[in-house]
């Protein structure tokens, strides 16, 4: 539809599987928000250094291991065991989270569900605070009510979809402002210059 409209080019943020570029004939941009996330866990969480990333659900490992890499901290995920007839899907946690700040990462949340299920996983597992910090923040359903209910230190999402409403009904929610990531990405594409700079860092 994109392309039939008349695009020419795609400046898109963390798409939920990164093969969807390969469907277009055009030059698809993905960026990341992760610069952004490891900025903000940084000047956010004063006990970063002793934080765990943790993937609620074994398809996030890549993208929490890569932001634990970066901040030279350990990771861990969570694995649901597949219900059989009429029983709970079974929450598994791998990894040891006692004594330290959770942090929990996925690309995005829907109805929360499963982010306040994890949540409820790691302080039961002993982690000291949990936060979640997703790239785009769905929130429809149950998932404010859900959110308010948790306990989340504080539920961080990018303004890839607008939060301002969702902000009004829940104390929890904070944003990352990831508008001069897009800014720079279409300055540096008008200018022929590289985008692959914005994959690690964080425009000035």
């Amino acid at each position: 539809m994109l392309s039939v409209a008349g695009a020419d080019h795609i400046i898109t943020m963390d798409l939920h599987a990164s093969q969807i570029q390969g469907f277009f004939d055009i030059p698809v941009d993905n960026l990341y928000a992760e610069p952004a996330v490891l900025q903000w866990i940084k000047e956010n969480i004063p006990e970063w250094k002793n934080c765990i990333i943790v993937s609620p659900d074994a398809g996030g490992a890549k993208r929490v291991t890569s932001i634990a890499d970066r901040l030279n901290v350990e990771f861990a995920l969570i694995h649901k065991e597949r219900k059989k007839a009429n029983e709970v899907d079974r929450m598994v946690l791998v990894g040891d989270v006692k004594d330290r700040v959770a942090i929990l990462v996925d690309d995005m949340a829907d109805t929360c569900g499963t982010i306040c299920h994890a949540a409820d996983k790691l302080l039961s597992a002993g982690a000291t605070k949990v936060y979640a910090i997703l790239t785009h923040g769905i929130f429809s359903g149950p998932a404010i009510s859900r959110i308010n209910n948790a306990a989340f230190e504080a539920v961080v999402v990018t303004n890839t979809i607008p939060q301002e409403d969702k902000m009004k009904h829940c104390s929890k929610i904070q944003v990352i402002d990831i508008s001069m990531i897009l800014a720079e990405a279409i300055r540096r594409t008008h200018n022929g210059e590289s985008v692959s700079y914005l994959f690690s860092h964080v425009p000035l």
